[in-house]
């Protein structure tokens, strides 16, 4: 699979994002975005797609569904939950604290999206990666537990878990 197999995907994805961001489906949006989506999957392919086989691998969308599920409809809601409950107490439960947390997924884009999900996930803030990666530092609002594996654990585990079979 040569330049273009590897442009498919990025422009199936870049067609998608610009899609969703146009929120129509005019002739002029599609062709408009057909022509961009393809444009710049020919020009990033070979940045982005290492192997041009993994994005087709069914295994690793499946993935991608189940952890986007539990993501917006477990993760997320049970933070918000957690911070609003939080907010709303009179005696504010609160423990903060910078915990180091070890990173085990090993390609940048698993990095980066461990990263972002602990981001986005209300209670925690990555507030640093160092320089070879393999540790995250996590400013949690509830610190329970300060030791690396505990705070892996709790924090990041499941993250890596669904993370890793779509990225690694």
């Amino acid at each position: 699979m040569g330049r273009l197999g590897r442009a498919v995907p990025v422009s199936l994805l870049a067609f998608i994002v610009y899609m969703v961001f146009t929120g129509s489906i005019t002739p002029y949006d599609i062709i408009t975005g057909s022509v961009v989506s393809v444009a710049i999957g020919i020009v990033v392919a070979n940045i982005v797609i290492s192997n041009p086989y993994k994005p087709f691998n069914p295994k690793r969308w499946v993935w991608l569904i189940a952890y986007t599920l539990y993501y917006f409809f477990i993760a997320e809601v049970n933070a918000h939950i957690d911070v609003i409950r939080r907010i709303l107490s009179p005696k504010m439960p609160i423990n903060p604290g910078i915990v180091k947390i070890p990173v085990k997924v090993t390609c940048d884009y698993a990095i980066t999206a461990v990263a972002n999900s602990i981001t986005n996930t209300p209670g925690t803030v990555v507030v640093e990666i160092d320089e070879a990666g393999k540790y995250f530092y996590v400013h949690w609002i509830d610190v329970k537990r300060v030791d690396e594996e505990g705070a892996y654990k709790e924090i990041s585990y499941t993250f890596e878990k669904y993370i890793s079979k779509i990225f690694d």
